[in-house]
């Protein structure tokens, strides 16, 4: 049976695995991080599997004990570098220094309590991702002010939709049909120019940026699993966005609406 201390040992390699994968870890990283923990508390055999939807984790006191197996499922993922960091400096502290299980465990619950920044900086940040964006693709100065509306517009939809549990699909349909209809809407009150420019800025901050690197980065490691599952995440939001903007266009043009 395992004890008290293997208990905690494992309730806190999982708990850091969890927060990691939950904040868009590699799937490298997790397995590193749990592996880590477990060994800086001198049990001897420890073999981790994860995956984008769960973590598999056996541990082994030795060739006269017994092993145990223990599933850990992961429900719902983001991007949070913030937390990715911090985890990952816990463990190589953890590993280096005495701090105990507990101390751990609240270091942790710390870090899983650390809160985002304030929706009106976000969406600030999305608008300046959306307006520069904009600018880059041909879009004047007029155009920069409109995608940087239509942007925040959409995050903050995302946001709205997000608190509900939506779907990843339906939420990034969502949001990039809603910044097709802002950015027309901009354009035909006269005051954008360049609608294209307004529409591929607004979205940009729904590409699968992150899922893709992670997608290519787990498959040169050798993870086929995770990369294949991170580059069919990839897809479908890509699907997602066009597919977004491609009904909005021509539900627009059926409104009676040009472009």
């Amino acid at each position: 049976m395992i004890n008290r201390i293997q208990k905690k040992v494992l309730i806190l390699a999982m708990r850091a695995g969890e927060l990691m994968m939950k904040s868009g870890a590699e799937i490298y990283r997790v397995e590193d991080t749990v592996t880590r923990i477990c060994k800086a508390c001198k049990i001897p055999y420890v073999e981790v599997f994860a995956t984008p939807t769960g973590i598999f984790l056996s541990l082994d006191e030795g060739l006269d004990g017994e092993m145990h197996t223990f599933i850990k499922r992961i429900k719902g993922t983001g991007i949070d570098l913030e937390k990715i960091s911090r985890i990952n400096h816990f463990s190589r502290e953890f590993t280096n220094t005495s701090l105990s299980v507990d101390e751990g465990l609240a270091i942790l619950k710390m870090i899983a309590g650390i809160k985002p920044y304030p929706l009106l900086l976000r969406m600030l940040g999305a608008a300046v991702v959306a307006s520069f964006t904009a600018l880059i693709f041909g879009g004047a100065l007029q155009d920069f002010i409109c995608a940087s509306i239509a942007g925040s517009c959409a995050y903050l939809l995302s946001m709205l939709l997000d608190k509900f549990d939506t779907n990843l699909f339906i939420r990034i349909f969502s949001c990039c049909a809603a910044a097709t209809f802002v950015s027309l809407a901009l354009f035909a009150a006269g005051l954008g120019s360049n609608f294209n420019s307004v529409i591929i800025g607004s979205i940009m901050i729904f590409l699968p940026g992150v899922a893709l690197t992670n997608a290519v980065r787990d498959t040169l490691a050798g993870d086929m699993v995770s990369g294949t599952s991170k580059g069919i995440e990839a897809v479908v939001i890509a699907v997602s966005i066009t597919s977004g903007v491609g009904v909005a266009l021509k539900l627009w043009t059926f409104l009676g609406g040009a472009y």
